[in-house]
């Protein structure tokens, strides 16, 4: 087993995803696929329109959304339901791994699901509303729902050329191909993008896999010992962190590096925010979250306050930081949260509980 140390781990993770060395032009397209690669399935940001385009945050110093918006327009990015049904995209070549590893099967169908998937199919491609129109005998609630279940299923297919509400959807396999279902096939699907987000994290946990993944955790178990068999991954212990697995690859990539001080906002479709989702979720649990703030590589506060279309105020900033660091550092993480909530339209209530006044 190798033993790292967090602060290898931290580092690493950090320069990997390139938080701390952006993509710095719209031009370097390719440099910017390989890292969209890695990251896939990658979301529109949490709490923005379902039709947005998918964002790499921080991990650009340009508006990345306007070549997200030109590749998924020249169906390079492709839409889907991963990760346990959540929106995401991928990207074409990568398509075929990603819908067999989580396309969830329709088990629990009924007429519904039968009539809105043949409309679809002998339509050649049709928007909701035109759905609405030829089955008025189910409600707009069922023909979402069966929608829904039938895109998780990757029976059928959501053109998102645009930011438009009104999208079209179309059969996949008549659009694309049709997706492996036999266990082997999937065996390999989930084997191969559990590498990539263990390569993505640079080191990850079966926790972290399945708080990312939403796999079973017989499904992870599975490719994991099937994966250090072959020697693709192996086992490995961080302190604190715990036992965990890297790319056999990796190996020789964790210098004895000290972690960049530096204060990240992250929204809940963020890859980071989803490896830890689960603890997360327990540690704030009874909070309205905005976001989560990764501090030196770890989650150490979170953003709290209620969304709403409109102006609203940030609640508090939690901060978990020893009592002299969280006033030491009250500005650089006050920046941090400001970069997306200014003031003008969301004003800071509290910083670590104590009421404040920010302009």
């Amino acid at each position: 087993m190798i033993t790292l140390e967090k602060k290898q781990v931290l580092a690493e993770r950090l320069s990997r995803q390139r938080f701390i060395n952006p993509i710095e032009s719209f031009h370097n397209e390719q440099e910017y696929m390989q890292l969209f690669k890695l990251l896939q399935p990658v979301s529109p940001v949490h709490n923005t329109r379902p039709g947005d385009p998918p964002k790499l945050v921080h991990r650009a110093s340009f508006p990345d959304e306007q070549l997200t918006g030109e590749l998924r327009e020249n169906n390079r990015l492709i839409k889907g339901r991963f990760c346990g049904g959540r929106i995401g995209y991928v990207l074409e070549e990568d398509l075929p791994v990603y819908a067999a590893a989580f396309r969830k099967p329709l088990t629990k169908s009924g007429a519904v699901h039968e009539d809105v998937w043949q409309v679809i199919k002998y339509s050649g491609g049709i928007s909701k509303d035109q759905l609405k129109q030829e089955l008025q005998q189910y409600s707009a609630s069922e023909i979402t729902k069966a929608l829904q279940d039938l895109h998780e299923a990757f029976l059928i297919y959501e053109h998102q050329p645009d930011t438009d509400w009104d999208t079209g959807w179309f059969d996949f396999e008549t659009e694309w191909f049709k997706v492996e279902t036999g266990e082997d096939q999937f065996a390999r699907a989930a084997s191969k993008v559990i590498v990539t987000f263990i390569r993505s994290m640079a080191f990850a946990t079966a926790a972290n896999i399945k708080s990312w993944s939403q796999f079973p955790l017989k499904t992870i178990q599975k490719a994991v010992q099937t994966l250090l068999a072959e020697q693709v991954i192996v086992e490995a212990e961080a302190a604190e962190l715990g036992k965990g697995f890297i790319c056999s690859d990796d190996i020789h990539q964790f210098a004895a590096t000290e972690v960049p001080s530096a204060v990240f906002m992250l929204d809940r479709s963020d890859i980071i925010v989803r490896a830890h989702m689960d603890e997360l979720l327990k540690q704030y649990k009874g909070l309205e979250v905005l976001q989560y703030l990764l501090i030196d590589g770890e989650f150490k506060g979170a953003v709290l306050g209620h969304w709403r279309i409109g102006p609203y105020p940030v609640d508090n900033i939690v901060v978990e930081l020893p009592l002299e660091q969280i006033e030491a550092r009250r500005n650089e993480i006050i920046e941090a949260v400001t970069k997306i909530y200014e003031p003008e339209r969301h004003p800071i209530h509290k910083y670590s509980g104590i009421e404040q006044v920010f302009q």
